[in-house]
């Protein structure tokens, strides 16, 4: 079982906040469904990710920052549903096998605006990576996790093709979600042997009307 975000080699590492702004990935060239704002050093990186790619693909970005509310609507939901799956399991086992999949508010990454859910696209449309973006352990059988055996070979493919140039520009992967990945968290800076994460929770900005 890799490191989860429940894990106090997580927890533990502070968060020092560097007041980075947000941006919207459409200004910075990332291919996103609607708008998707992230901080300012991470879409830097993910353009540099998506310039590595060969040419006719391109990142696809689902998800940037989410806010705090909806964060803890996620959490609550599946913790809930792992209830049923196991009844009569603990609330700390139960909030560790949660973390598997949906980040304690606390240590989000999300709500930092410091990791993207995201796939590959070419002129066809996504490519095949095993399983839709969101798809959970139990739903899956596990072919959510990066390095489950239970994918076709194409499908690892492209998900080596993901990590090759997402791990060049700097990002770390949430090895129990394929699509999850992230710079400037407790996870990243777990990863990368930093003192400390640079993002902490940040509100997304008000958009005009007219945006």
């Amino acid at each position: 079982m890799p490191v989860l975000l429940s894990d106090e080699r997580i927890t533990r590492i502070p968060a020092i906040e560097s007041g980075e702004a947000l941006v919207d990935l459409y200004g910075r060239g990332v291919l996103a469904r609607d708008r998707q704002f992230v901080r300012d050093g991470l879409a830097d990186r993910l353009a540099i990710a998506d310039s590595f790619l060969p040419t006719g693909i391109r990142l696809y970005v689902v998800e940037g920052l989410r806010e705090l509310k909806l964060q803890q609507e996620i959490y609550d939901g599946y913790r809930a549903e792992l209830t049923e799956l196991h009844p009569g399991i603990s609330d700390a086992d139960v909030h560790v096998l949660a973390s598997r999949f949906v980040s304690p508010v606390e240590v989000a990454p999300h709500v930092a605006g410091a990791a993207v859910d995201l796939t590959l696209v070419g002129e066809h449309g996504p490519f095949d990576l095993g399983t839709p973006i969101d798809a959970t352990p139990e739903q899956s059988d596990g072919a959510c996790f990066f390095d489950a055996a239970n994918i076709s070979r194409e499908a690892r493919n492209n998900r080596a093709l993901l990590a090759d140039v997402l791990t060049a520009a700097g990002l770390v992967n949430y090895p129990t979600e394929w699509w999850h990945w992230s710079f400037g968290d407790r996870y990243w800076a777990y990863a990368e042997k930093q003192p400390h994460a640079i993002y902490g929770p940040v509100e997304r900005p008000v958009l005009s009307p007219h945006c």
